[in-house]
């Protein structure tokens, strides 16, 4: 039997459905590329006690790679113990499934058994398929679980989707909201016009995974046509790579975002400028001048800094740092230190380390 998102504890839609920040989780490794359980624990505690509304885990962030290491059920593990050990208050628990349609359904079945609320769907390995074919896919997923739609940017391995497959999507009944990456603005419109015209504005929340446009998507009204009038739609919250790192001032962010859009009126200059500087800052974190090459060990490095990793180490040898991009990381830090949150790091690390 599976799970039905009206069978999921009010508390958890609410929060989902409000909008939070839900960090990718990376993966803690040792110097043998072996999974680090106490840094890993570390992460989970910081993006707890930084306020964070839920953990995304087994995504893009956390290596794809753990598929191929029998890890994928150990960290999903490993984060939800973790995080209901550390506290009470309720959590999102989203999970990354991946692969062609069988894999992708046992990964969804271990992440229910785990207590997970949702699993965020990504079909890179899906190329070639028709759109029929992603639907059938995605339904059949949202048969096992609540499921989140994951628009990937090519870049780093997604399909391009289109308004029609985003309006078939925002259809099926177990869908609860769409992570919008494709790092690209047309297409960030067609998620838009997929969900308006399926008239699932309600059903489906709107996350952002655009790391290069995050406040812009945040503070955003988007009116999309339908029939004789205009939708009003709005990204709610981020499930982000980029809010890995600095998460405690991610959510001081979203929390300023929420308040002024609900005041109405004019919006502060200094609010709209923050677009560019977290850009510039993600630009370092996630290697954009080498397309993106660094972008999971960019965030490691961030990480390590700050004593939560050990090192930056991938499952894969060959993804470190690119050529320049400590610098990159160096410049920024030193450009925008209110956004960064070593400070609370610092102040916390030991206990969560302990």
């Amino acid at each position: 039997m599976g799970l039905h998102h009206t069978d999921l504890p009010s508390e958890i839609l609410a929060i989902l459905r409000r909008g939070a920040v839900i960090p990718a989780h990376p993966l803690a490794l040792d110097a043998e590329r072996r999974f680090d359980v106490r840094r890993q624990r570390a992460l989970t505690r910081y993006y707890v006690d930084s306020g964070s509304g839920g953990l995304a885990v087994g995504v893009h962030t956390t290596q794809f790679a753990i598929r191929d290491t029998g890890l994928y059920e150990p960290v999903l593990r490993a984060a939800a113990e973790d995080a209901a050990a550390w506290t009470a208050r309720p959590l999102v628990l989203v999970a990354g499934v991946a692969g062609r349609t069988a894999q992708a359904l046992d990964e969804a079945r271990i992440a229910r058994g785990l207590g997970y609320h949702a699993v965020l769907v990504s079909m890179g390995a899906m190329r070639g398929a028709s759109g029929d074919e992603l639907i059938a896919h995605c339904e059949a997923v949202a048969r096992e679980m609540p499921i989140i739609g994951f628009y990937m940017q090519t870049a780093v391995g997604g399909i391009a989707l289109d308004a029609a497959f985003w309006e078939r999507f925002a259809s099926i009944d177990n869908a609860v909201a769409i992570k919008v990456a494709p790092f690209n603005r047309y297409r960030t419109l067609d998620v838009m016009r997929g969900v308006a015209a399926a008239g699932a504005e309600e059903r489906i929340t709107l996350y952002t995974g655009n790391d290069d446009h995050i406040v812009a998507d945040l503070i955003t009204p988007f009116d999309i046509p339908r029939g004789d009038g205009l939708v009003r739609l709005r990204f709610r919250g981020g499930l982000l790579g980029h809010w890995s790192v600095w998460t405690s001032k991610a959510v001081e962010l979203l929390g300023r975002i929420h308040a002024a859009v609900e005041a109405g009126g004019p919006l502060p200059a200094d609010l709209l400028a923050l677009d560019a500087r977290v850009t510039d800052c993600n630009a370092a974190f996630f290697d954009v001048a080498n397309d993106f090459h660094g972008c999971i060990a960019g965030c490691h490095e961030v990480l390590r800094r700050q004593g939560l990793l050990d090192g930056i180490w991938c499952l894969d040898p060959a993804e470190g740092l690119s050529p320049g991009q400590a610098r990159e990381i160096d410049r920024v830090c030193a450009a925008h230190p209110d956004l960064s949150d070593d400070g609370f790091v610092a102040a916390n690390r030991e206990r969560w380390l302990s």
